[in-house]
């Protein structure tokens, strides 16, 4: 009897020991996450690192549980599919990705890896999910209003100087997103507003210079910095051009941060950090297209009051009033 007694007390240990080897297994386990930017590491340091703090806040610490595999296209869209195919290859167990181009990019070189959206415009209508509430397949998380955005940019433009008549758009041509949803939207607007757009397509900063001596030529009034990834790696760039110019400007958050004058859009940072959220999900068994898109909810109205004294200029108590923050 005593021998039996021992022989299940064995047979019990082992049966613990199982599962709890499998835990300790999982537990151990340290998941690969591959990073496709379009950019460069510099123009997106904050992007990322706010990926990481929304990581870390779930218990995910490179070097530890997590190791990210970065591939950045430095500004060269087609060099997009290349780098998201060499993450495949690493066999990375999710891809976090933004901007269309580069989801797209991802979408086009695997249907099984779990493709994770940090930020993108309008993803339904890009066609990079099915819809918000089942997004299908193997893509979800975060996707904002840049349509919205790039038409209320110009109305806030108007507000802040109501004797804007030219106004010129820098945008990227290779972004499909900006040429098919965005533009339409700002012709629209500009109509109702009664101000006339004028494009100035440029793919990288090799191309500013030009662009902004072009403007000067047709005399613009201000310019609106399109949603785009190149656009907001280089905003320093374009915020120095503008304000040699004496050009109102108008873009992302970033572009007031970099001396812009105005900004108005979501707030980037805040949707890479929720990217976290879903890889998170996903590496606890959750498949992507059983996880709802979410869309931007916090957006900002940005005022560079030190740029603004610089220019000699005020804005409206009117515009004050409704900006979310200021720079002085």
């Amino acid at each position: 009897m005593r021998r039996e007694l021992l022989m299940a007390g064995g047979a019990g240990l082992c049966l613990l020991a199982a599962p709890l080897a499998s835990l300790a297994q999982q537990q151990a386990k340290v998941w690969r996450i591959g990073f496709l930017g379009a950019t460069s590491a510099s123009g997106y340091a904050r992007q990322v690192e706010a990926l990481r703090a929304g990581l870390r806040d779930l218990g995910y610490v490179e070097g530890k549980n997590i190791v990210i595999e970065y591939r950045w296209a430095e500004g060269n869209f087609e060099r997009l599919p290349q780098l998201a195919a060499e993450l495949v290859r690493l066999k990375v167990d999710i891809i976090v990705a933004h901007g269309t181009p580069g989801i797209l990019a991802a979408k086009s070189v695997t249907t099984t890896i779990p493709i994770v959206m940090a930020n993108t415009g309008e993803a339904v209508a890009t066609g990079l999910v099915a819809s918000l509430a089942r997004p299908g397949r193997n893509v979800t998380g975060s996707t904002g209003f840049s349509p919205e955005a790039a038409a209320k940019r110009l109305e806030l433009l108007k507000d802040a100087f109501p004797r804007t008549r030219q106004v010129a758009v820098l945008f990227n041509p290779d972004n499909p997103s900006y040429i098919r949803l965005s533009l339409p939207a700002m012709e629209a607007a500009a109509k109702s507003l009664k101000l006339e757009l004028q494009q100035f397509p440029v793919r990288g900063p090799g191309e500013f210079d030009s662009a902004f001596a072009a403007m000067a030529k047709r005399r613009v009034d201000a310019v609106v910095i399109g949603q785009d990834a190149v656009l907001t790696a280089n905003v320093g760039a374009i915020a120095n051009l503008a304000a040699r110019m004496r050009l109102s400007s108008i873009g992302p958050s970033e572009l007031a941060e970099a001396g812009g004058l105005m900004a108005y859009g979501a707030n980037r940072l805040d949707l890479f950090r929720r990217a976290g959220y879903f890889v998170d999900r996903i590496l606890k068994g959750a498949k992507p297209a059983d996880l709802p898109v979410e869309q931007a909810t916090r957006f900002e109205m940005v005022l560079n009051l030190k740029t603004a004294k610089a220019f000699g200029i005020q804005f409206p108590q009117a515009v004050l009033a409704r900006a979310d923050r200021v720079i002085e």
